[in-house]
């Protein structure tokens, strides 16, 4: 059995401390869906989201210092976009998977009753 290369194991590492972390809520998927439509500012957001301004905020720090989000200030308001585009085609693909292994399961269920 081959070893797992040792920079690999790293980045798995890194990768689960910082991307998978910032990704494991589901209000901060909502904003980055929310995102991928157009800039929004913090007020805006907390609409989308449902959450209070603060709430919102904490999780746009969360994003933001993962570097899947980036703020742009405008006056006295910031508005947020996404960093990487492509994060929104990484979740899609998981929830592609996602979709599969439920259909799955269900069809299992359905052949055993």
């Amino acid at each position: 059995m081959a070893a797992i290369d040792p920079l690999l194991r790293q980045e798995l590492n890194e990768l689960t401390s910082g991307m998978c972390k910032a990704l494991n809520d589901p209000k901060r998927l909502t904003l980055l869906y929310a995102l991928r439509e157009e800039p929004r500012t913090v007020t805006e957001l907390c609409e989308v989201v449902g959450t209070p301004q603060a709430n919102t905020s904490q999780h746009l720090a969360v994003l933001r210092d993962r570097g899947l989000v980036k703020g742009e200030q405008i006056g006295n308001r910031v508005r947020y976009s996404l960093r990487h585009p492509k994060v929104i085609e990484a979740i899609d693909l998981l929830r592609g998977i996602m979709s599969e292994e439920l259909a799955r399961q269900s069809a299992l269920r359905t052949a055993d009753a």
